[in-house]
Order: C-alpha cells, then structure tokens, then sequence
C-alpha cells in the first residue's frame, strides 16, 4: 500500500519562496494523480494544485505563476515550488492520491 509524506513547511517571509515534498513508498506509484490541498485553521481544506493523469501539471487561479509542480518517478516524489508567498497561503499542506494522504507539512508566511 502506498503511504505518502510531506516535508519542506517552514516558516518564511511574505514573498518568499518554499519546495515542498511528498514523497511515496510503495511497490506502485506514479506521480500522475497526486493533489495537494492546504488547510488553514478553522477552514475546509482547499486544493492547490495536481499532476494530472496524462502526467501535466494543474493549478488553480489562484496558484497560477506562483506554484510550479512537477515530479520525479524515480524517486516517487512530487514537488511543488511555491514563489511570492502571501500570510493567507499560511495553513497545513497536504498531498493526496487516490484515498491515501500525507500528514501534512506546516507552512507559515510571516507578514
């Protein structure tokens, strides 16, 4: 069965800039369907961005030019490069497939 981890949260300027990871093990695994979704304190989680099943990356308006994702299947591992960082990106981000997910990476934008 496949688990995945996060890692890369950090606590960083507004504007600035963080990696994240979410790296699988597992026999089987593709990068392609992997999500990410972030959770601020008291909201719904909220999806960032994926790899899609064709193996391209997608993003919401909202992570359009600032979120590069891409992935590494030797590695079984998915990064999304995340730039220009605003306080309101402030939450727990998580990595989703299918119905596994990670436990999450803290990232905190300082105003």
């Amino acid at each position: 069965q496949v688990q995945l981890v996060e890692s890369g949260g950090d606590l960083v300027q507004a504007g600035g800039s963080l990696r994240l990871s979410c790296a699988a093990s597992g026999s089987i695994f593709s990068i392609n369907g992997v999500e990410w979704y972030r959770q601020a304190p008291g909201e719904q989680p909220e999806f960032v961005d994926k790899i899609n099943s064709l193996g391209m990356p997608y993003y919401t308006n909202a992570a359009k030019g600032r979120i590069t994702i891409s992935g590494d299947n030797a590695k079984k591992t998915v990064y999304p490069h995340m730039h220009s960082l605003k306080p309101e990106e402030t939450a727990v981000y998580y990595c989703n497939q299918d119905t596994v997910w990670g436990q999450g990476t803290q990232v905190t934008v300082s105003s």
